[in-house]
């Protein structure tokens, strides 16, 4: 189909192209519309099928803004960017990143979870690929359906079992893989071509999709068990054996599955959970730049985490180690950290605790002279009170969790408390920002998991920074290709938490946000990369090269959004 080549005069890149008249023109990546020049036009078969003029990639993005404009809502803005990435992924990306910080929200989070949902009734154009159940004897073959010129370093694969905070949404969740790649690209340069979504079909729990008329899945029930592992196990291994080197990016797996499924393969292959991992390595960032602020040592932190599922204790996990870095030990730092799950406090009486949950049950004697309701769940409220933490953060996706009764008490002996709500979408977050700011009279250090507005409180304005997982998974995937790593491991989470803390905008002013600017996530993303690679090789998980190697393969892993010229290539060679 193309094969990228280097002029030997100039080192300058262009494409041997196979295809030629409306093949090209479909081909997403491949097609420059009326940017073709009229030698590509006669050359490719292409005078008559396109307008006459001849365009920059300039001039097409002001046109394409122009109608982008027009659209009236949310979801009809992200169908249009939808249908232009299907046409033009290089003016597609090329829009987006001129216009960064009005675009992502609608492409990707918090928006995507609207278009999720809708995905049955918008079907337009397939992207990706869709793996079900009943084809499980086949997956070799369905992967052996991507064509040899896309030469696939990521993979983003969902089942689709818990979407944001919609839950269980069937074959919809190829959405997010689709969104999560498009942000490899946009903030890190991953090459289009080397990218995959991927929708792994083992049926839905969701009433509503089984009954619409319209669903595109296979109904059935979610399978579970046995059934499911032998599934897992058969992409991964048809996976590995299509793409050896491939990077497996796991995206809004269910409590049951998602740190198992990771913890299955995590030794095996280079593999990373985005919801577990990337939550947990941008929120411990958020922390850092905190501390930096009220002047504190992470070692003297107490941390309660409202929602103790695999993100809530994969973020507890990654603040475990920081305090452990910090000079405590790792009990030291346990006894430190209350999680809260819809049972209440986790303790060492319930026996319905995942086994990633066990760690953080706390002894019976911690909390049994608490001033508390006996005989019922320990509620967040009386951790509160009890506990007197210095860090809130919500992963429980329920909304109002943080009332103000609990957040003005946390204001009342902590000076600068920091509350992050950080459950998705804006709807199911824990506490708006603008209360929290009023109810501790603007001594809150917030962050969100959803993108919020500047709040404006005694004549001041509070910059809201956003946990956006995007400021680590895109510079992380670069790393890991460019590094030729071989697993993901602790270390490079930390290196990507640090990068984080020191890329915050409040190191430049105390008034600003605790998380980078998405204006700089291309910079932040390089930054990321490369402290992915150095912490690759100091662990031994990536062959050793110079600082100055390392930046040359990253470099060469950065795709640059533009137009190359196309060379006819015989499709019989």
């Amino acid at each position: 189909m193309f094969k990228e080549k280097k002029n030997n005069f100039d080192g300058k890149k262009y494409y041997e192209v196979s295809i030629s008249g409306k093949q090209l023109l479909l081909n997403s990546f491949l097609n420059k519309d009326t940017a073709f020049t009229l030698e590509e036009r006669r050359e490719f078969k292409l005078d008559g099928l396109i307008p006459n003029v001849v365009e920059t990639l300039d001039e097409q993005v002001v046109r394409v803004y122009g109608q982008y404009l027009k659209k009236e809502t949310d979801i009809e803005r992200n169908i249009f960017l939808t249908q232009l990435y299907d046409r033009n992924e290089t003016l597609f990306f090329r829009l987006l990143q001129e216009h960064l910080i009005e675009m992502v929200p609608v492409f990707y989070t918090p928006t995507v979870g609207d278009v999720v949902q809708q995905f049955n009734q918008n079907f337009r154009r397939p992207r990706g690929l869709f793996i079900s159940y009943p084809q499980m004897s086949q997956i070799e073959d369905i992967l052996n359906n991507i064509p040899d010129a896309y030469d696939v370093r990521a993979v983003c694969v969902t089942d689709s079992e818990a979407i944001l905070g919609i839950g269980d949404q069937g074959v919809g969740g190829i959405v997010i893989s689709i969104a999560k790649l498009a942000m490899y690209t946009l903030c890190a340069g991953f090459h289009p071509t080397k990218v995959l979504p991927i929708v792994l079909d083992v049926g839905t729990n969701n009433k509503e999709l089984l009954q619409n008329p319209l669903y595109l899945g296979w109904r059935h029930e979610r399978i579970r068990g046995e059934q499911y592992d032998d599934f897992i196990d058969a992409f991964v291994s048809a996976l590995r054996k299509r793409f050896s080197n491939v990077y497996l990016h796991w995206e809004d797996f269910g409590r049951q599955t998602a740190r198992k499924n990771l913890d299955r393969y995590k030794d095996e292959m280079c593999t990373f959970n985005d919801d577990m991992q990337g939550t947990a390595a941008v929120t411990l960032g958020a922390i850092l730049a905190g501390l930096k602020v009220n002047g504190t040592k992470m070692r003297d932190q107490k941390v309660v985490i409202h929602g103790a599922g695999t993100a809530g204790c994969c973020i507890a996990d990654q603040i475990v180690a920081a305090m452990v870095s910090d000079g405590l030990s790792e009990q030291e730092a346990l006894s430190r950290m209350y999680l809260i799950d819809m049972h209440g406090m986790l303790h060492a009486n319930m026996d319905h605790l995942e086994y990633f949950q066990k760690k953080y049950a706390q002894p019976v004697e911690v909390y049994e002279n608490w001033d508390r309701v006996k005989g019922k769940i320990i509620s967040l409220s009386e951790v509160v009170k009890n506990v007197k933490p210095t860090i809130l953060i919500g992963t429980s996706t329920q909304t109002g969790a943080f009332t103000e009764e609990i957040v003005k008490m946390m204001a009342s002996y902590c000076d600068r408390p920091i509350i992050f709500p950080l459950s998705n979408p804006t709807s199911r977050c824990e506490a708006l920002p603008a209360n929290l700011i009023e109810w501790t009279n603007g001594k809150v250090l917030v962050a969100t998991g959803s993108p919020f507005q500047d709040v404006r409180y005694n004549g001041k304005v509070f910059p809201i920074g956003q946990c956006n997982n995007a400021f680590v998974f895109p510079g992380l995937g670069l790393g890991v290709v460019a590094s030729k790593a071989t697993r993901v491991n602790n270390e490079m989470l930390v290196a990507c938490a640090k990068v984080i803390s020191e890329c915050a905008q409040i190191n430049r002013d105390p008034n600003l946000s605790l998380l980078p600017s998405l204006t700089d996530i291309a910079e932040v993303s390089y930054k990321i990369a490369h402290a992915t690679s150095l912490a690759a090789q100091n662990s031994g998980v990536a062959p050793k090269t110079t600082e100055q190697e390392i930046h040359e393969n990253i470099h060469a892993n950065i795709w640059k959004t533009g137009y190359v010229k196309y060379i006819q290539k015989d499709s019989s060679n």
